[in-house]
Parts: structure tokens; C-alpha cells; sequence
């Protein structure tokens, strides 16, 4: 009886110890570098945020190296600092993007992958689990959604996320690194705001990108949505000033 007593306690412990390692991701691991990212989005992004896929896809043993890395090195939310796990998200959502259109190019729109992914019509491609971290199947909707907006009290980051689409916020042609992390998202902030093809500004009326619809809620923890453009706007608008959104476009980022 004693011996039974024993296996039942080592095996539930065992099993503890497992679902707290699989909640957070395979713990223990450290920060990856992100030098090979930078390499790629050195090498295959131009300033204005458009992709060279084609450029990636003859690098793509480096990019599939890189997500190798991301996968095997999940974040330990004990041990890493917070920019180290928000830079490491940021990147891994980036990177993944750019490695589910590369294994799926030629495409008009990355919208247009769900047949061809045969995902089920309740869903889109962002919930498409197509890799895994800490051995976890994952999808671009869970990084996004259920940990960066969840755990990170960040709106900037929705300047620095790339969809693959002419109208989200460019493509940052170097890796997001903990060190400098805060001035990045400071410069994809202003970058993206005062980017005529994505806002326009002026005083007394606005025409903003629906991303500031979508995530109004992100944007205004603090004051007004105008008051969060003024923090970045080149143009001060006035409070009264009009709002409305601007159609999104779509289509592959190339």
C-alpha cells in the first residue's frame, strides 16, 4: 500500500510540474538573439516597410533557423525582463507572418490563405495554428491577442505587429532588441502617424486608419484618442477636430 501511495504522488507531481511548464512555455529557457532577424529584415525589407518575399524565400533556411530559435526558446515570464518578452513577441509575430506568406507565395492578400490553408470558415487565417512555442501549438491571433494586448500594457506595439498588408503599420527593417526597445516603438509610433498614405492630419479633422477603430480601447486608457495622436502627431489637433477612418487595404505588402 505504501509503495502504491508513492507512485500516485511522484505521478501526480510529475504532473503538476508539467502543466506549470507547459503554462509557461517550457520555463528555464533564455533570451534568443535576434541578429539573424535583423539580418533578414535588413537584407529583405526597404524603408518604406514593403517586403521583398522573394528575397525571403531564397533566405528561407536562415528565416526557418530563426523560427526554430523563437520556438525552442519560449519566454520565462520569471526570469526575463519585460522587454525582453515583449521584444522576443513582437519579433515572433513578425517572423512568423513573413514564414506563413513565404510557405504559401505567390498570394494577393494574406486573407486569401484560408481556403487554400482549408481553415474553417468561423475563422481566418490568424488563428491558424501553423508552429509552436515551447512545443505548444500557437497561431498570430494568441500572440497578439491573448498575450501581448493581455499582458503588456503597450498601444505602441500596434505600430510595430506587421500583417503582410499594404496598410498595416510598416515592417521595421531591423529587429525589435530589449535595449532599445522603448525608442523603437517610440519611432514606429511617430512613423506610422504622420505617415500621409496611412493618416491624414490635420487640426480640425482627422482621417486615421481603422486599426484606431479596432483597438480604440488600447489607445484611450489614458485620455481621448486625439489626445494619444497629440503625443506623436507633427500636427496639433485640436480636440474638437472630426474623426472618421480610412478603408484598409488588404493586399500583400510587396
Amino acid at each position: 500500500m505504501k509503495l502504491l501511495i508513492n507512485f500516485i504522488y511522484l505521478f501526480l507531481l510529475s504532473a503538476l510540474l508539467s502543466c506549470q511548464s507547459s503554462s509557461l512555455g517550457m520555463a528555464g529557457t533564455t533570451p534568443p538573439s535576434h541578429q539573424i532577424w535583423d539580418q533578414l529584415v535588413k537584407a529583405h525589407v526597404k524603408p518604406n516597410g514593403m517586403v521583398d518575399y522573394k528575397g525571403f524565400i531564397k533566405d528561407k533556411a536562415k528565416l526557418e533557423q530563426y523560427t526554430k530559435l523563437l520556438s525552442e526558446n519560449a519566454p520565462d515570464r520569471k526570469t526575463w525582463s519585460k522587454n525582453q518578452q515583449l521584444a522576443y513577441w513582437i519579433n515572433a509575430y513578425n517572423a512568423f507572418t513573413v514564414k506563413l506568406i513565404v510557405d504559401n507565395y505567390p498570394t494577393k492578400s494574406i486573407r486569401d490563405l484560408g481556403p487554400k490553408l482549408k481553415i474553417p470558415l468561423i475563422k481566418d487565417v490568424w488563428h491558424y495554428k501553423f508552429f509552436k512555442i515551447g512545443g505548444v501549438e500557437s497561431s498570430l491571433d494568441e500572440i497578439e491577442h491573448s498575450i501581448i494586448r493581455k499582458e503588456f500594457d503597450e498601444p505602441r506595439i500596434h505600430f510595430a505587429i506587421n500583417c503582410a498588408s499594404v496598410s498595416c503599420p510598416p515592417l521595421l527593417n531591423e529587429a525589435f532588441v530589449p535595449e532599445k526597445l522603448d525608442s523603437q516603438l517610440q519611432k514606429v509610433a511617430v512613423a506610422f502617424i504622420n505617415d500621409p498614405t496611412r493618416n491624414k492630419i490635420t487640426p480640425d479633422a482627422v482621417q486615421i486608419s481603422s486599426i484606431f477603430l479596432w483597438f480604440k480601447g488600447d489607445f484611450t486608457k489614458k485620455g481621448s484618442l486625439i489626445d494619444f495622436l497629440n503625443q506623436y502627431s507633427k500636427v496639433k489637433i485640436k480636440s474638437s477636430a472630426k474623426i472618421s477612418h480610412l478603408d484598409y487595404n488588404w493586399n500583400l505588402n510587396e
